[in-house]
């Protein structure tokens, strides 16, 4: 603890009396700083034991004296020092009034004590508070990092909070909690998930206070917050990968901001992955996925080891995204040409647009302990997630929450409207069926680009209609070639070929019923079908053209 004003008057070697203010001696002073000026409240800075001898103070005058100490108290003097014997045989009554009208505390200082005496012994405690503050720092430091060594995030967070006695709180890159001590402080931690937000939108490191009540943080009940919390942002990358919060009842002391300090180092070295060790485990996942589709799973598990838990002994989905470019161009680097502009997106690497899917996915596979496998694959991306699992979950909210961004002109909060990103999501196979997985995915990517969706999963494509899939303009101009000579018959007012060749194929080739949809004799229409097939140049006897005819139809109707 700084010195106070009580450990002073209690000094055996200082001799100083209390002649007003007793019950604010526990205020910890910063300095003792001496001063004759009537007015030296312009070099000060708050916390300090004024020292004074009244050479230039009429200390008799009440109302100079009543000026004088309401001067010291607005500026945050914390104490008054008068040493008699010098200018004044006792401390003028006046002073001693104004002091009590205050609360200031007044000491009286006997002239066998030399101001320069309480300096030292003000500046001897300060050092050695300060002393014992980096001492235990340090010790705090060698026990957070124990126990990050032996209990990971977990046991640091106990220990930290343990250090500040208050609590501690992890949060991922998503601004969920990952972990919190003691346990009741995950909920206090999850109520400041927008502050997180905030913080996590500020360049690394970054910091906040929040709160700052002065209630007792270890309260029986974890509804209260009237806590001070600080935010600290994780990481070494544009954005953090995680935060940090630490609550306590007042603001830390020395000790306490060692501890804090310590946290965040260790934490940092924890959440954040060299680059060397991040390319290394891509490596390793490339060879994985081209060992699986090229299908050798057994290769596939040995290069894979531990690395990826169980992923490859559950069912698993396979995600392939993809970058479609956005409308602005710029000059390639390598003056190779125009290369599509992509805007930033929530990741680490400005311009990355599948930053924020990879976050996503990771923090949510982190969450829910699954293990997720990430592999860049030239201008795409593809992901081996457990099936049913929370990747696989966080893959369609980001999805959803980039189309509704999208469609609100950039308004989402999840997702960064500039990511021109489409995903394909294959159904549930194991090892042995990656390629065919891979493929399905591929072909969900393809309907999401065609039908400009963000997201596709595969087991929903046989669940619509096919005619979705037509709308392609090739498809349109195949069908439009095809019908163009009927649609030029009927514009003459020479029939209804188009009209008859529709209701024909819808009753599978069932004169009396075709005939009667359209209201004429089925001598009529056979007539018209024989028109049709010479126009046409083709048999409808054929199962082909009739399937072609029935396509050509729906995708003009569709129109």
């Amino acid at each position: 603890m700084p010195p106070t004003l009580a450990s002073l008057v209690h000094h055996s070697a200082l001799k100083l009396t209390v002649r007003a203010g007793e019950d604010r001696l526990d205020v910890p002073v910063r300095w003792a700083h001496v001063s004759e000026l009537a007015d030296p409240v312009p070099y000060m800075e708050g916390g300090e034991l004024l020292l004074i001898t009244a050479l230039k103070l009429d200390a008799e005058d009440p109302e100079a004296m009543g000026r004088y100490v309401r001067r010291l108290s607005k500026a945050g003097v914390v104490g008054l020092g008068f040493a008699v014997g010098v200018n004044y045989d006792e401390i003028p009554q006046a002073l001693v009034d104004a002091a009590e009208e205050e609360n200031l505390p007044l000491l009286e200082v006997p002239r066998r004590t030399p101001f320069l005496a309480i300096s030292k012994a003000v500046s001897a405690a300060i050092a050695a508070d300060q002393y014992r503050a980096v001492t235990a720092g340090f010790a705090a430091q060698r026990e957070l990092t124990k126990q990050a060594l032996t209990g990971g995030a977990e046991g640091l967070l106990r220990a930290l909070a343990a250090q500040v006695d208050g609590w501690a709180a992890l949060y991922d890159a998503s601004g969920a909690v990952v972990a919190a001590a003691p346990e009741w402080a995950a909920r206090r931690a999850a109520r400041l998930t927008a502050e997180v937000e905030r913080l996590r939108e500020r360049p690394t490191p970054a910091s906040a206070v929040v709160g700052g009540g002065g209630g007792p943080v270890r309260a029986a009940s974890e509804d209260r917050h009237d806590d001070r919390v600080e935010l600290h942002s994780l990481g070494t990358g544009r954005r953090p990968r995680a935060a940090l919060a630490v609550g306590t009842a007042a603001a830390p002391g020395t000790a306490e901001r060692y501890a804090v300090h310590s946290a965040i180092a260790l934490l940092t070295l924890t959440t954040e992955r060299s680059r060397s060790l991040y390319a290394a485990q891509q490596r390793i996942g490339a060879a994985v996925l081209r060992m699986l589709l090229a299908g050798e799973p057994d290769h596939a598990r040995a290069v894979a080891g531990h690395l990826y838990g169980d992923l490859l002994d559950v069912p698993f989905r396979v995600i392939v995204a993809d970058s479609v470019p956005a409308p602005v161009t710029r000059t390639h680097p390598e003056g190779q040409g125009p290369l599509a502009a992509r805007s930033p997106a929530p990741s680490d690497t400005a311009g990355d647009p599948f930053g924020g899917l990879v976050e996503a996915l990771e923090s949510a596979a982190a969450r829910a302990g699954e293990a997720v496998l990430v592999v860049p694959e030239g201008e795409r991306l593809v992901a081996l997630v457990t099936d049913g699992g929370a990747a696989v979950s966080a893959c369609a909210r980001y999805a959803t929450a980039l189309e509704a961004s999208r469609a609100d002109g950039g308004g989402g909060a999840e997702a960064d409207p500039g990511d021109e990103l489409v995903v394909g999501l294959s159904a549930p196979a194991g090892p042995i069926a990656a390629a065919a997985a891979y493929k399905q995915s591929e072909q969900a990517l393809s309907v999401a680009r065609r039908r400009g969706r963000v997201f596709v999963e595969h087991e929903r494509l046989a669940a619509g209609s096919v005619l979705p899939l037509l709308a392609d303009d090739a498809v349109k101009a195949f069908a439009d070639s095809l019908l163009r000579a009927l649609h030029e018959h009927d514009a003459t007012g020479r029939g209804d070929l188009v009209a008859s060749l529709r209701a024909w194929l819808s009753r599978h080739g069932q004169w009396d019923a075709a005939a009667a949809d359209l209201g004429v004799h089925r001598h009529t229409l056979r007539y018209r079908m024989r028109r049709v097939e010479e126009i046409l140049g083709r048999s409808l006897d054929d199962p082909d053209v009739r399937m072609e005819l029935w396509l050509a139809l729906k995708t003009t109707s569709a129109d």
